[in-house]
């Protein structure tokens, strides 16, 4: 991000890793930019969107085999699960097997990233809630005339969205990421 003097806002360094839906505004912004920045595609929407492509009476069992991949207990693991659907599916349901290739390896980056750091990684609905109530309360206010009334109104409505929050799992490894230490499997890799 560009920084123009003291009052400049927002990040002064590239993050790790960045968290979303396949929204391609999102990700065109931070190509441009935080190029360094790695993607993380949200799991929940990715299931969503497979399984919105296939008959109800498989969604079940689709659904537990797209499980076996986030959950997987390695990279590679994952991989096995991965191909297991797609070889299953492919046939009969093209148009999910491509909604999941599409991103072939975007999916499964949370795997470089503490093993702490998995359940947050994985989705981006604790953003996506929090805005969804800014959302919800500026379309039931219709707005709420001023600019500087619906920035307040916003900003108050954060704050109590704040309060639930909770603190990310394995801060104490944060450092360690900042650092560029790597992680395969969500473990940190030895020093040779």
């Amino acid at each position: 991000m560009r920084c123009c003097g003291s009052s400049a806002r927002g990040l002064r360094e590239s993050p790790k890793l960045a968290v979303g839906d396949g929204a391609l505004g999102f990700w065109a912004a931070l190509e441009e930019e935080f190029p360094a920045a790695r993607e993380q595609r949200c799991w929940v929407h990715k299931t969503a969107n497979i399984l919105d492509k296939m008959q109800k009476s498989v969604r079940p069992y689709a659904k537990k085999l797209i499980h076996e991949m986030y959950l997987a207990p390695t990279k590679d693991a994952a991989r096995i699960a991965y191909q297991r659907f797609l070889d299953e599916y492919a046939a009969k349901y093209p148009k999910a097997v491509e909604c999941l290739r599409k991103d072939e390896d975007v999916p499964f980056t949370f795997y470089d990233f503490p093993a702490e750091y998995w359940m947050h990684l994985r989705t981006a609905n604790p953003i996506e809630s929090t805005f969804a109530m800014v959302r919800h309360r500026t379309r039931q206010t219709k707005g709420c005339g001023l600019r500087l009334a619906t920035l307040m109104m916003v900003f108050k409505l954060a704050t109590q969205a704040e309060r639930h929050w909770r603190e990310l799992n394995g801060t104490e490894l944060l450092m360690k990421v900042i650092e560029g230490v790597r992680f395969i499997d969500g473990v940190m890799e030895k020093a040779a």
